[in-house]
């Protein structure tokens, strides 16, 4: 083990047991942070991984926060803004000033590792999270306790974490990322280890590192398997994302080079970053990031390109151009699609909403009269009744009952799958307002027009107000779309969309809220969603 250095610092009257390596050197060397859990952890299992750092040439600290370990205080009296200020006061006596910082963090201190990184932000260059927790907002001053006051009560209502402001500094976050997770944890629902790798994979350069045979306490199981902390540590100190450079430099015209990139706000599924060529060329570069979407990969990009191709020849249909595709991610990091840039920016404020409505709805219109030569793949469900987990209540029942059934028989179209407000590019103002993009195009399909009705009216019920969802039928018939189901038919095709929604209407909410809708909470999102089907089964069972 690299020689690390123990010793006690003054804050707000405490003394704080610190560990140190790796002293000496220029500004420009890293410092690696790591940050120990709750209950009964302490720095002393997480001294081997300092080590580690230290001996990849980084600085090094560990500190207790109080009431752990060699740190006076009581864990009772400790709260995370508490454990953010010690580490804060730690880091600003120990490590160079302004120079970079890779802050690692373990269960709890999946919190403090967000909280310093929205402090400290460009200087974070790289994050290590291990079976990371966050918490509700309001958690955030409260005092520990005994484990039976507010602190406790907060934490465990339900779904309280949703709301994490954790989650918005880490779906802000453009540089390195490892988030560990171990093969059984009893401590941190999966929903939230789901919910900190979406936010990850919205900009960093992100990596899931398996630990299958671990449980929570990755602190002792990293501190007991040299092998799996090695790997660790370099997949943390690893710079992503060199082989899509790599990728990327050989599908550009000759001569020409990346002058910059920038991630593009708005997505969900995929990471997209805007490129600048030298001559002023810009280009759009689609990642799948995302376990999930990884695994699906080749079959989704690959059916984008070609339906891009397809639709270069189409009238009516603004549609980006292909230029390269790497479906697998053999040669990229992730799985990639490199194609042109389309004008117009997303368009989710209130400001010319009528106006953008009907241009969504024509635009839809017309997205269903392509015909192509070969028709795409068959329409896939995205939800069941029995994966629904709808609140309680008759409203719910009810509606998980009209999708217990087959099917309704419908005349195939082709579907974008996908459409709405958040893949679609606006241009313009006033009478010059137009759509100038339809994006995100993986998951086109032959199916009724009544999915894709039913999938863009879901998201404007939760976007703009349950009455705008409810009406977009009528927008989407006016401008001579295709005959849509009649009565409970319909009714299923709306609640098939909608109910893949509960109970989390807010999961895809973040894009949202990094473009300025922030309003749009989980409990906004909830109650959207409930009037909105309220006002389908009125209407159509």
């Amino acid at each position: 083990m690299s020689e690390l250095i123990s010793f006690t610092h003054e804050h707000a009257g405490e003394h704080l047991g610190v560990r140190s390596g790796g002293d000496g050197g220029g500004p420009d060397r890293a410092t690696a942070v790591v940050l120990h859990g709750a209950g009964n952890g302490g720095k002393e299992r997480l001294l081997p991984l300092l080590a580690d750092f230290v001996a990849h040439g980084c600085r090094g600290l560990a500190l207790d926060f109080s009431g752990h370990g060699e740190s006076t205080g009581t864990l009772r009296e400790l709260s995370l803004r508490r454990r953010f200020e010690q580490a804060v006061s730690v880091i600003d006596a120990f490590a160079p000033a302004n120079g970079p910082l890779i802050l690692v963090g373990f269960s709890m201190s999946g919190q403090t590792v967000a909280d310093l990184a929205a402090h400290y932000g460009d200087r974070v260059t790289a994050l290590g999270l291990c079976a990371p927790a966050v918490y509700a907002g309001e958690a955030w001053d409260v005092p520990f306790g005994a484990g039976d006051g507010s602190f406790s009560a907060i934490i465990r209502t339900p779904g309280s974490w949703r709301a994490s402001p954790a989650l918005d500094v880490l779906r802000a976050y453009e540089g390195r990322a490892v988030l560990a997770v171990p093969g059984t944890d009893a401590v941190i629902p999966p929903e939230v280890t789901e919910a900190v790798q979406d936010a990850l994979c919205t900009r960093a350069q992100f990596t899931r590192f398996e630990l299958p045979e671990a449980d929570h306490q990755l602190g002792l199981w990293l501190r007991d398997h040299a092998e799996d902390r090695r790997e660790f540590v370099s997949a943390v100190l690893t710079q992503g994302w060199a082989a899509t450079r790599s990728w990327l430099a050989k599908q550009l015209p000759e001569g020409r080079t990346v002058r910059d990139s920038r991630p593009l706000s708005g997505g969900w599924s995929s990471q997209m970053r805007r490129l600048t060529l030298d001559d002023g060329t810009g280009l759009v570069l689609r990642s799948f990031v995302k376990p999930f979407f990884r695994r699906h990969a080749p079959g989704l990009l690959a059916r984008e390109a070609s339906v891009l191709a397809l639709l270069a020849g189409q009238d009516g249909i603004p549609a980006a151009r292909p230029v390269a595709v790497d479906a697998s991610g053999e040669l990229c990091d992730h799985p990639s699609l490199l194609m042109s840039l389309l004008p117009g920016t997303v368009r989710v404020d209130e400001e010319e909403l009528e106006r953008r409505l009907d241009l969504l709805a024509a635009q839809l219109v017309r997205i269903h009269e392509v015909v192509p030569a070969e028709r795409p793949r068959p329409y896939q469900a995205w939800t069941s009744p029995e994966r629904v987990i709808a609140p309680p209540g008759p409203l719910w029942e009810r509606a998980v009952d009209v999708i217990r059934r087959e099917p309704p028989s419908y005349e195939g179209c082709f579907l974008h799958r996908d459409f709405h407000p958040g893949n679609v590019l606006f241009d313009g103002s006033g009478d010059g307002l137009r759509i100038s993009g339809v994006v995100d195009w993986v998951e086109t399909s032959w199916g009724p027009a009544d999915l894709d009705v039913a999938h863009c009216s879901t998201a404007l019920a939760l976007l703009h107000g349950p009455e705008h969802g409810l009406g977009f039928r009528a927008r989407y018939e006016a401008h001579g779309g295709r005959r849509l189901a009649d009565g409970p038919d319909h009714l299923y095709w709306r609640l098939l969309d909608a109910l893949g929604y509960a109970p989390d209407a807010a999961k895809l909410a973040g894009p949202w809220r990094e473009l300025g809708r922030t309003e749009l909470t989980t409990k906004v999102l909830g109650g959207r969603l409930e009037a909105y089907v309220a006002g389908l089964v009125e209407a159509y069972a």
